[in-house]
């Protein structure tokens, strides 16, 4: 079964933050953070081959840290990061990690 399957969301994102580098990305393409968000928190697999997917859904099962990986419109990559602790999420571009 897919993880795009299914748009309950499948685990808390806490504090949401991002880096001015995302939030520049995102403005400059005119998407936003919540639509990003929305397909982070379904497990969307976006970028990531069939090993992250693994990892993610093990992660949410585990508590571990989710990584997503997401193209905007121009090509840029985002990345956002959910902590093992569900303490905060934090969207930001990958040299920015």
């Amino acid at each position: 079964m897919s993880a795009t399957n299914n748009t309950k969301p499948r685990f808390p994102l806490g504090q949401i933050v991002a880096t001015t580098g995302a939030i520049d990305a995102l403005q400059s393409t005119c998407q936003t953070a919540m639509e990003m968000l929305q397909r982070h928190i379904v497990l969307d697999p976006g970028e990531l081959d069939e090993e992250d997917q693994q990892a993610n859904i093990e992660a949410v099962a585990n508590g571990e840290r989710i990584l997503s990986s997401f193209l905007l419109n121009d090509g840029t990559k985002i990345w956002i990061i959910t902590e093992a602790d569900r303490s905060s999420t934090c969207i930001l571009l990958p040299d920015e990690y």
